[in-house]
């Protein structure tokens, strides 16, 4: 695993990937997380994030970026283990996550975040990619300072 990152590449990754149609938001923060830190984890890991996009699955619920910066600090936080309290660390950070984008956009419904834009159009494009880029750039920060505390 490589603990050494370049948040500012992390960030253009996540959005080029998403920008490119390669990737929605979620799947291309959590690719950019396992690639950028040379996880030892089979590239079937960004399936578990595919379901998140536009608000869970176009529902315009949660924004799938969030979602993704979440399951990508899971891979290093999560618990595997019944009743393992890693759990609680994996929570911490995932409240961490949630109330930097809260703070910074007011809320974290798609929809609310959305309202008024065409689904596609150049300026929804515009708010995600760099939603992708923001969080990929987060999630990247509270990794790093984690595994370095």
């Amino acid at each position: 695993m490589n603990t050494t990152v370049d948040l500012a590449k992390i960030k253009k990754d996540a959005e080029a990937y998403y920008r490119n149609g390669d990737f929605y938001c979620s799947e291309a923060i959590v690719k950019t997380i396992k690639d950028e830190f040379a996880l030892p984890l089979p590239d079937s890991v960004i399936a578990m994030a595919s379901g998140f996009p536009v608000g869970i699955g176009g529902s315009g619920c949660t924004c799938g970026a969030i979602s993704g910066g979440i399951i990508a600090m899971g891979m290093f936080f999560g618990r595997t283990e019944p009743k393992d309290p890693k759990v609680n660390k994996a929570m911490k950070l995932a409240k961490e996550l949630h109330d930097i984008f809260k703070e910074r956009h007011s809320c974290l419904c798609c929809r609310v975040l959305t309202r008024g834009m065409e689904l596609g159009s150049p300026e929804h494009m515009k708010q995600c990619i760099s939603f992708t880029g923001e969080v990929a750039e987060e999630t990247a920060k509270i990794i790093v300072r984690e595994l370095n505390s």
